[in-house]
């Protein structure tokens, strides 16, 4: 009698007594499957190159496949045909983010990476709205709300662990191969963590409601295209930031360290954006944040130097995950009743601007041999974006 009693009242009182718990849950979840399982593709991007002779459009082209399943998983995790525990599809889906990361290292063809990185985008945004939805309505209920700083600090906390786990292999002269290998291995280990943090006995998905009425919302439509519009202006530096260093010469030797430093940056980034937008409200830090970014991705190839790429990483790293967060937490006040409509439009919002980004880099990169171009049209979306969001 005495296991069940306990199991029973660990259920019961978990995520009420243990709020941090809660939170550390989510941190190892989207750390798992965004900071690992959807970034780590920035790292390995260069021995993939150099080892597969991929050309920049096909290199894109891998990138948007990914941002093409997390669109279509951030819908598919709106349908009200979703029966069933959020906590099991959000275990399911980190699985799926583990498996199809470290398959990358098996693969032996364009198709199957395209395969593999579209699985790979849906599982990571059921992960990413069903986690926050989860995290951030427990927090809410036990009065816990700045906590979800520590949740979405899993993004960054993951590009840098796996970061230092690609360039420590690479030092070693591990393969791209044996980088996805192990990159999935780091994923699959999240997977018992996040399952003891996740309540064992979680409620059914309600059917949508009232959230649909944020549609309607001058304001939150505005957020939803300023929402994409910096998927698609971030997205660029995101995905080719170690490559651009790589073809660089003056700064080529940064490139087992620049993305560890934008994972770090990413880390407690967070926290400081919803600390000022305590101060100045979410529409004016979101606008700010937009700006300092477009300024990042402006140095990303402007200032070919040294302080040039480390400010980059820095300004990027540091304000695309407190947009993120700032984004979705916007999109739930707007909302009433279960709020993974406004949140699953949101991330599919972002998902189009990251599909359009890679392909319209690596096309325009392999005909002028450079992404300045991408590069400055991404820094306008930001900024146009900037504009949508104080208004």
């Amino acid at each position: 009698m005495k296991e069940p009693i306990a199991t029973r009242m660990f259920e019961q009182n978990c995520w009420r007594d243990q709020p941090i718990s809660t939170a550390l849950g989510g941190l190892i979840a989207i750390a798992a499957a965004i900071g690992v399982g959807r970034f780590v593709y920035t790292p390995i991007l260069p021995p993939m190159i150099a080892a597969l002779g991929l050309s920049k459009s096909e290199a894109g082209l891998i990138a948007s496949a990914n941002f093409l399943g997390y669109l279509l998983g951030a819908l598919a995790a709106a349908t009200p045909t979703l029966a069933g525990s959020r906590r099991g599809w959000l275990l399911g889906a980190l699985g799926a983010s583990a498996l199809t990361t470290a398959a990358m290292g098996l693969a032996q063809s364009l198709a199957a990476f395209l395969a593999l990185r579209f699985v790979g985008g849906a599982a990571s945004a059921f992960v990413l709205i069903l986690a926050s939805t989860l995290v951030l309505e427990r927090l809410a209920a036990a009065g816990r709300g700045g906590l979800s700083a520590l949740h979405f600090a899993g993004v960054g906390s993951g590009i840098a662990v796996s970061a230092a786990l690609v360039a420590a292999l690479l030092q070693l002269g591990g393969s791209w191969r044996s980088l996805w290998l192990a990159s999935g291995a780091l994923a699959f280990a999240a997977l018992p963590v996040a399952a003891v943090l996740v309540p064992p006995r979680a409620a059914a998905i309600p059917p949508p409601g009232a959230a649909a009425d944020a549609a309607t919302d001058p304001s939150f439509r505005r957020l939803v295209v300023a929402y994409g519009l910096f998927g698609f202006g971030y997205i660029v530096t995101a995905t080719f930031l170690v490559a651009i260093v790589r073809m660089t010469p003056a700064i080529r030797a940064l490139e087992p360290v620049i993305w560890i430093v934008f994972g770090l940056a990413a880390a407690p980034s967070v926290a400081l954006w919803t600390r000022i937008a305590a101060r100045l409200g979410i529409p004016a830090a979101f606008a700010v944040a937009s700006v300092i970014e477009a300024a990042g991705v402006l140095a990303s190839v402007a200032w070919p130097s040294v302080a040039g790429v480390f400010v980059a990483a820095v300004l990027v790293g540091g304000t695309f995950m407190g947009l993120t967060a700032l984004g979705l937490i916007r999109a739930r006040a707007l909302a009433s009743g279960d709020p993974r409509r406004a949140l699953a439009l949101m991330t599919g919002a972002f998902g189009l601007g990251q599909i359009v980004g890679p392909v319209f880099a690596g096309i325009v990169s392999d005909r002028i041999g450079s992404f300045t171009v991408p590069s400055l049209a991404a820094a306008a979306a930001l900024l146009v974006a900037a504009v949508l969001a104080r208004h």
